[in-house]
């Protein structure tokens, strides 16, 4: 769970600060799981929320802007078997905090559009216009990393 709360939160310290918060509210709370679903499931959806609550309180929570995306993708490289995952979270990581917010609650959490959109207070457009931004940025970044010509793909 403290690796979901990476995902989220910048600062190591502070992403422990929230795993510690999400264990007590889980704790407090375990008389609330319905048993519908996984404890781990329901676990992971409290260490989420605790980020975003998180994020909200430190005011840090900005979207992309079309001026701060510099670049534009047609086409995607076949980097399976170039790049570990690890190395893909570690890109994620950089992506301006709005854009990874949604990036990780649609990709890596399965979130659909309009849970997001609820969930961060944005139309389900923001959602979907942030996570485009967030691909093109990754596509961006793996091509920096692998040292790929983006004009010879």
């Amino acid at each position: 769970m403290l690796a979901v709360c990476l995902r989220y939160v910048h600062q190591p310290a502070d992403a422990e600060d929230v795993f510690i918060e999400g264990i007590y509210k889980a704790m407090t709370r375990l008389d609330s799981f319905r048993d519908e679903g996984s404890l781990e499931g329901w676990v992971r959806r409290i260490m989420v929320n605790e980020c975003l609550m998180f994020i909200r309180r430190q005011k840090h929570f900005q979207f992309a802007d079309d001026a701060s995306l510099e670049f534009l993708v047609d086409s995607e490289p076949d980097i399976g078997s170039e790049m570990a995952a690890r190395e893909l979270l570690k890109l994620v990581d950089l992506l301006p905090l709005g854009c990874k917010t949604v990036f990780n609650l649609y990709s890596l959490e399965g979130m659909k559009h309009q849970e997001i959109a609820d969930l961060l207070g944005i139309s389900v457009n923001t959602t979907k216009t942030q996570l485009m931004k967030a691909r093109l940025k990754l596509q961006d970044l793996v091509r920096t990393k692998l040292g790929v010509d983006a004009t010879k793909i």
